[in-house]
């Protein structure tokens, strides 16, 4: 795979009457070498579900209440990627991954900031990301990064099934919050039970999702944005048939 030719994101065609706005220039969290500058709205200038969905299509991400994507001076190498579900063939690998977690109950709520779940992401996050922007966060600034969403964001947890041997029965294993859209659902954060590596909850999570949207007939799963050789993002090139946004709209990043 080659990001050489993405990341110069196509143009977007929202109403006009949106505002847009960008930011200073500021260091990469991605690159240690690199400025980064983000074009953004604020989601209360948005007035519909369907603006939302193009503004993903467009290679926008959410973060609370602002839509995002990459403006960087000299640099495309952030891709905006998705999962066309329909064409993704689960191989060995996926079954192996799937089949561990049959002890795994999925339940769709609405965004819920409650201390369970914040429990969960300190734990995820102290072995993890404790080099990472989230690190410490404070029980205010969860509450604002699950329920500051759109009218179709929700909380997927995984819970253990009532009949599993291992753990407390019902346990909260991992979390996945995500906007539901017209095609398809945008992940935009997970995290889960760091406990348990031999389960590949993270890659798990992915693939349940991908399940979900091929039963309700729903077409992409979108997974925001990809660095080519960059070790926090490589998984999400081992998801194929894999689509990155390019200056020609979307296409096959799959070799």
């Amino acid at each position: 795979m080659s990001n050489s030719e993405f990341g110069n994101f196509a143009p977007v065609a929202v109403d006009p009457q949106i505002r847009f706005y960008i930011t200073d220039a500021q260091p990469c969290p991605y690159l240690p070498d690199r400025l980064e500058r983000k074009i953004f709205t604020n989601r209360d200038e948005l007035n519909s579900d369907a603006i939302i969905g193009q503004l993903t299509e467009a290679g926008f991400r959410r973060s609370q209440n602002v839509f995002y994507r990459p403006a960087c001076d000299m640099c495309s190498k952030c891709v905006s990627v998705r999962i066309p579900v329909q064409d993704f063939e689960v191989k060995k690998q996926w079954r192996r991954i799937l089949r561990k977690n049959h002890h795994l109950q999925r339940f769709v709520n609405s965004p819920d900031a409650n201390e369970e779940r914040f429990a969960l992401l300190s734990s995820y996050l102290e072995a993890r990301h404790k080099d990472g922007a989230m690190y410490g966060i404070d029980a205010d600034s969860f509450i604002a990064m699950i329920e500051d969403g759109t009218n179709n964001t929700k909380l997927v947890d995984y819970r253990l099934r009532e009949d599993c041997f291992m753990g407390s029965k019902n346990e909260l294993v991992a979390c996945c919050l995500i906007d539901e859209l017209i095609d398809g659902t945008s992940m935009v954060y997970s995290f889960f039970n760091p406990n348990l590596p031999e389960y590949s909850l993270g890659s798990f999570i992915i693939l349940d999702q991908i399940e979900r949207l091929k039963a309700i007939g729903l077409s992409y799963l979108y997974l925001g944005y990809w660095i080519e050789n960059s070790a926090t993002m490589h998984y999400k090139s081992r998801f194929a048939p894999i689509e990155g946004l390019g200056r020609n709209g979307w296409q096959s990043l799959t070799a």
